[in-house]
C-alpha cells in the first residue's frame, strides 16, 4: 500500500465546530459553542424534554452512581430522564446523530477513545441547583468528556440565574467562569479536571441535555 494511499484514507472533510472544539479543549480544557444545534433542533429538543415531563417520567436526581447512590436536597435540586439511545423518538434522533458524528471525530483526530456515552434530560425548578462538584466518581473514572446543551426558551433572561460555573485552576491560582444557559448553547468540558456548580435558579425553569463521553 503506498504512502498515498494512506493519506487518502485519513484525509476527510474538517468541521469548523469540532475543530474549534478540540482547539478550546486543549487550551483551556472547556469549550463553549453557540451553534452546535440550530434554532429547530433545540426547539424539538425542547418540546421532547417538556412532554416528558409532563408524563411525569422524569426522577429525583441523585448524587454518586449506581453503586453509591443517595439523593441530598442540600446539594442539587434537578429532575432528570435517562435518555435510551436505543429507543429514541425523532428529536432524540437528531440529537444522537450530531453526537455520535462528534465522537467519530474526535476519536479520528484525537485519539480520545471514546466508547461509550450517557445523557439525560434535566430540569432545574425555581429555586434549585446543584453544589461545585466534579464529574467523576472515586470507583468509576471512565467519564472523559462532560456536555451541556440548554434547551431554554429564546426569550430566556438572565436575571433567571441557573447559571453554569467552572472552576479553573491557573497554575497555583484558581478562577471562575460563569457561563449563562443560553438556548442552543453547548458547553463540553474535560469530566476529570474541571469542578463546577449551577447556581440556583431565579425564575422559571431550566432546561438542558446533560451527559458525558466515556472511555472503557
Amino acid at each position: 500500500m503506498t504512502d498515498n494511499h494512506l493519506y487518502e484514507q485519513l484525509d476527510f472533510d474538517q468541521n469548523p465546530i469540532f475543530e474549534k472544539i478540540i482547539a478550546d479543549l486543549l487550551k483551556d480544557k472547556y469549550s463553549i459553542v453557540d451553534s452546535f444545534f440550530d434554532a429547530p433542533g433545540v426547539d424539538i429538543l425542547r418540546s421532547s424534554l417538556l412532554e416528558k415531563y409532563e408524563e411525569d417520567k422524569f426522577k429525583k436526581a441523585a448524587i454518586g452512581n449506581k453503586i453509591n447512590k443517595s439523593i441530598i436536597q442540600s446539594i442539587r435540586g434537578d429532575f432528570i430522564f435517562w435518555i435510551n439511545e436505543n429507543k429514541t423518538n425523532k428529536a432524540e434522533d437528531y440529537f444522537f446523530n450530531k453526537i455520535n458524528a462528534l465522537v467519530s471525530y474526535l476519536n479520528r483526530t484525537c485519539f480520545l477513545g471514546i466508547l461509550y456515552k450517557e445523557f439525560h434530560y434535566a430540569i432545574y425548578p425555581e429555586g434549585t441547583f446543584y453544589k461545585r462538584h466534579i464529574d467523576t466518581f472515586m470507583n468509576d473514572d471512565r467519564r472523559k468528556l462532560s456536555f451541556v446543551c440548554y434547551l431554554n426558551d429564546a426569550d430566556w433572561n438572565p436575571d433567571n440565574g441557573g447559571e453554569l460555573v467552572l472552576y479553573l485552576q491557573d497554575d497555583d491560582k484558581e478562577t471562575c467562569k460563569t457561563i449563562l444557559p443560553l438556548p442552543g448553547r453547548v458547553v463540553v468540558f474535560e469530566s476529570q479536571i474541571i469542578e463546577h456548580e449551577v447556581k440556583p435558579v431565579n425564575a422559571s425553569e431550566r432546561l438542558s441535555i446533560t451527559g458525558w463521553l466515556k472511555t472503557r
